[in-house]
């Protein structure tokens, strides 16, 4: 299986608990580690035949515009529409929340999600 991976997509987007964050917003970083067979791709050097990482990203971008109150709930949306490329056989994604209304000093906040393809 090849990994295709893409760190750092940074979005702005209105997702959170607090009403302030659905009208204010905040930054938001998605990363994706994509499993997939290669195989093909390796033979006809052909974009259709790999996973288009521009694709990618304009899906996640797509979804991240659909508020939602957790961001649990944004990056399974963005799973669920990812897997409906053919080719994609696993996902693992990292949602990051820069900056949450939270009166504490901390590194990072984020969740982390990782589906196979039944």
């Amino acid at each position: 299986m090849t990994k295709l991976n893409i760190k750092g997509i940074k979005i702005y987007a209105f997702h959170g608990h607090f009403e302030e964050e659905k009208k204010l917003g905040g930054h938001f970083i998605v990363n994706l580690e994509i499993g997939f067979n290669s195989d093909k791709v390796v033979s006809t050097d052909k974009l259709e035949d790999t996973i288009d990482y521009v694709h990618v990203i304009d899906i996640v971008k797509e979804q991240m515009k659909k508020t939602k109150n957790m961001i649990e709930s944004a990056a399974n949306e963005i799973l669920d529409e990812l897997f409906k490329i053919e080719l994609i056989q696993s996902i693992n994604i990292e949602l990051e929340k820069i900056s949450p209304p939270v009166d504490a000093n901390f590194d990072k906040i984020s969740i982390e999600l990782f589906r196979t393809k039944q």
